[in-house]
C-alpha cells in the first residue's frame, strides 16, 4: 500500500475539518461564537446611579452563567446619544440594550407615560407591585406590537423624584412661575402645569448645562441621580415632593434577542431578572446615602406637607387621571389595578 506523506495527510484533514464545518448549520456555527451586546444609559458609571447598578449586576450575574459567551459594552453617560436618539437605535438594531426611565418609551406607545403622572404611585414597592402584575405585561404587549421592542424587566430609580432648584422651594404657591426642566413626555408637562410650575422639557444630557446658565431654574429627579450627575453643583434646595416613583425600563430590540443562542437564553433571561431583584433590594439604602451626600455638599431639604401633597393628588386624579384614560382607553383599567394595588 502506498504511504501518504505528514504533509499530505495534514492538507487532507484540513480539508476535511473545513467541509465539516462549512456542513454544519448556520446557527449551530453562530451559537458557538461570542455575542456581543451594545448596552447604553444616559446616566454616568457610577454607584449611586441607578443605571450603572442595575447593569453591573447583570453583567455580573451573566459572567457568572454564561462565561464568554455573552459579551456586553456598556455606554455610560449617552455616549450613543440622546435617550431618544438611542430609543430608534434599539428599534433598528444598531443598539442591542438600554436602561432608562419608562417614560421615554410613551414616545413610542403613548399609554407608557401613565407611569409618570404625579401621585400615581405611594411608593417603589407599590409600583413593583403593580409593574409584576398585569399593568407591566400590558404596557410591554403595548410597546413590543408597535416596535418589536420588549420590556426585559421592571427596575427601580434610586428614590422617588423631588423639585431641585437653585432658591429654595418649600410650598406650591413658592413653584408657581418656576421653569423647571421636566422629561418630555405630556405625564410630566401636564402634571407640573398642575403644580403651578413652567414645565421645560429638555434632554438629560444638556440639563446641567441649562441650571447653570439659567435656562431653567431648576429640575426634577431623584437625589441619587442628582449626586451621580453632579447636578448638586448647580443647585442647592430639594423641596421632597416625591411627586413620581418612576421604574426603570431594561428594553431590548427583536434583532438584539434574536442574537441570543436558545440554548443560552434561559440563563440571559434569569441574569436580568436576578439583576432587578438585587437592585431593588438595595434602592432604599441608595436614597438614604445618597441624601445624606447632598446635604453634606450644602444640600438643604424641605418636606412636602401633606395637605399639600393631597390637594394635588386629587386634583391630578380628577383632570390628567380622568383624561389621560379617555385619550388612551386601553389605560382605564390599569388605572383601577393601581389602586387596587394601593390597598
Amino acid at each position: 500500500m502506498a504511504s501518504i506523506s505528514r504533509r499530505k495527510f495534514l492538507q487532507v484533514t484540513s480539508a476535511a475539518s473545513l467541509a465539516a464545518v462549512a456542513s454544519l448549520p448556520a446557527v449551530s456555527r453562530a451559537s458557538q461564537s461570542p455575542v456581543t451586546l451594545r448596552f447604553s444609559a444616559s446616566m454616568p458609571a457610577d454607584p449611586n446611579a441607578s443605571h450603572y447598578v442595575w447593569y453591573q449586576h447583570f453583567a455580573a450575574n451573566l459572567k457568572a452563567s454564561v462565561g464568554d459567551r455573552i459579551r456586553i459594552d456598556f455606554f455610560p453617560n449617552s455616549q450613543l446619544g440622546k435617550e431618544s436618539d438611542v430609543v430608534q437605535q434599539v428599534k433598528i438594531g444598531s443598539t442591542d440594550m438600554m436602561v432608562a426611565g419608562a417614560s421615554i418609551w410613551a414616545t413610542v406607545a403613548p399609554e407608557i407615560g401613565m407611569l409618570d403622572l404625579g401621585y400615581l404611585f405611594d411608593s417603589f414597592a407599590h409600583a413593583a407591585k403593580v409593574l409584576d402584575g398585569r399593568v407591566g405585561t400590558t404596557l410591554n404587549t403595548m410597546l413590543e406590537s408597535r416596535s418589536g421592542c420588549r420590556i426585559m424587566t421592571w427596575a427601580s430609580q434610586f428614590g422617588a423624584r423631588n423639585v431641585f432648584t437653585k432658591k429654595p422651594v418649600e410650598s406650591l404657591a413658592q413653584l408657581k412661575g418656576v421653569k423647571l426642566r421636566v422629561l418630555p413626555t405630556p405625564a410630566f408637562i401636564e402634571t407640573f402645569k398642575a403644580m403651578g410650575a413652567v414645565p421645560t422639557p429638555i434632554p438629560f444630557g444638556e440639563l446641567y448645562m441649562a441650571v447653570q446658565t439659567g435656562v431653567v431654574e431648576g429640575l426634577e429627579h431623584d437625589p441619587a441621580t442628582v449626586l451621580s450627575s453632579k447636578l448638586d453643583e448647580v443647585v442647592k434646595s430639594c423641596w421632597q415632593t416625591q411627586h413620581v416613583f418612576s421604574p426603570l425600563a431594561i428594553v431590548m430590540g427583536k434583532r438584539a434577542m434574536d442574537k441570543i443562542p436558545a440554548d443560552l437564553r434561559p440563563a440571559f433571561l434569569k441574569a436580568i431578572n436576578d439583576a432587578t431583584v438585587q437592585q431593588r433590594a438595595i434602592a432604599d439604602a441608595k436614597v438614604i446615602e445618597s441624601e445624606q451626600q447632598l446635604k453634606h455638599h450644602g444640600m438643604t431639604f424641605y418636606p412636602m406637607a401633606p395637605a399639600e401633597r393631597d390637594t394635588v393628588r386629587r386634583e391630578l386624579q380628577a383632570s390628567l387621571y380622568q383624561s389621560f384614560a379617555k385619550q388612551y382607553p386601553a389605560t382605564a383599567p390599569l388605572f383601577a389595578d393601581v389602586a387596587a394595588a394601593r390597598a
